[in-house]
């Protein structure tokens, strides 16, 4: 791994601070000492942010609203406060289930919302020296026709077309907001760097301030489902996806991507393994037995294909020093976390 920058600290900007992976994110910055401002849709919810930090950190940590990321200018306002800033995570960008409208609800907050942002950093924000973008594996994966092996050298094929679709409407935001940031880069040559995160479907143990079951990551909905024994007569399909990272190594993939310098201009595939969901089920009946009478039968059939894609996580694991967590470990804490909330015990 490349040695960190001289000094661990530095002023961070963090987007779409109430999300799932930007709450981990958080953590091991200020666990690290950097001074942290995240981004909110909402005074109601940056309070929340603020609140769910430990107190000897809060004094680090503030808040600043942006209502709506695609707006031209969106961030401006917090670019130019003082102190300047010195980096940029940038995690901010949708992924719901119920789409209405594809290019309303994805493209625009996704595209818009990169490429918005990094204009503004080249205008208003001269001493940032590194912005590190949350993408997803959805912008390196072909379903159409898997790869043997994918690594950071392939791109997802879909196109402005596909994303009219709704189903495809989120991969697609994925694949063209970062092929956007890509091009910012090349053809405005600004005078800080990118590095670009390619996350894969992501356990880990749900954020503190979650403010019910509903608002669990969607990474987490299948686990939460089970333990709810939603999947009690039908174990669901695990396809399309079946690569699983813990979101305790994306967060540390994104501290690493900050700190680093090695990790500039590149993109990194940050994927911990293999999974299934009756692999998931296997797990939870094994560490919980008080939870079987929820779960599907022994017997439920495992989808996991035998030919099913490869990955090469080589270049997290050298450039930022990634170890990743392993799979029973991860649902494991997950399904803690889960039970832990009010809302379920």
């Amino acid at each position: 791994m490349g040695e960190p920058i001289e000094t661990s600290k530095g002023k961070v900007l963090l987007t779409g601070g109430s999300g799932f992976i930007a709450s981990h994110i958080l953590d091991v910055l200020l666990d690290n000492g950097f001074e942290v401002v995240v981004t909110a849709r909402s005074d109601e919810k940056g309070d929340r942010i603020v609140e769910s930090a430990k107190p000897t950190q809060q004094g680090r940590l503030s808040y600043a609203v942006v209502k709506d990321v695609a707006k031209d200018g969106a961030f401006d306002d917090t670019l130019r406060t003082e102190p300047a800033f010195d980096y940029v995570v940038h995690t901010a960008s949708p992924y719901h289930l119920n789409v209405e409208d594809p290019i309303k609800d994805f493209l625009d907050p996704a595209v818009k919302g990169i490429t918005g942002l990094l204009k503004s950093i080249k205008a208003h924000a001269s001493t940032i020296k590194r912005v590190v973008i949350t993408s997803s594996s959805a912008a390196i994966l072909n379903p159409l026709n898997h790869a043997r092996v994918y690594d950071e050298t392939h791109w997802a094929p879909w196109t402005w077309e596909d994303a009219r679709v709704p189903e495809k409407a989120y991969i697609t935001s994925k694949v063209l907001s970062e092929k956007a940031a890509w091009s910012f880069m090349e053809t405005e040559k600004p005078n800080f760097d990118l590095t670009v995160i390619n996350c894969t479907f992501t356990f880990g143990p749900v954020q503190r301030s979650l403010s019910s079951l509903d608002a669990i990551n969607t990474s987490n909905h299948r686990v939460r489902d089970m333990i709810l024994g939603k999947m009690k007569d039908n174990l669901e399909p695990t396809a399309p996806v079946f690569t699983f990272v813990d979101v305790r190594d994306v967060a540390l993939a994104h501290l690493r991507a900050v700190t680093v310098p090695a990790a500039g201009g590149n993109r990194f595939y940050v994927v911990g393994g293999h999974f299934s969901n009756k692999r998931i089920v296997d797990i939870i009946r094994r560490l919980y037995p008080n939870l079987a009478d929820r779960l599907p039968p022994e017997n439920a059939q495992d989808d996991f294909p035998d030919d099913v894609y490869g990955f090469n996580n080589k270049k997290s694991r050298e450039i930022l020093g990634l170890e990743y967590i392993s799979f029973e470990r991860s649902i494991n804490d997950t399904v803690q976390s889960i039970l832990n909330l009010d809302s379920i015990s």
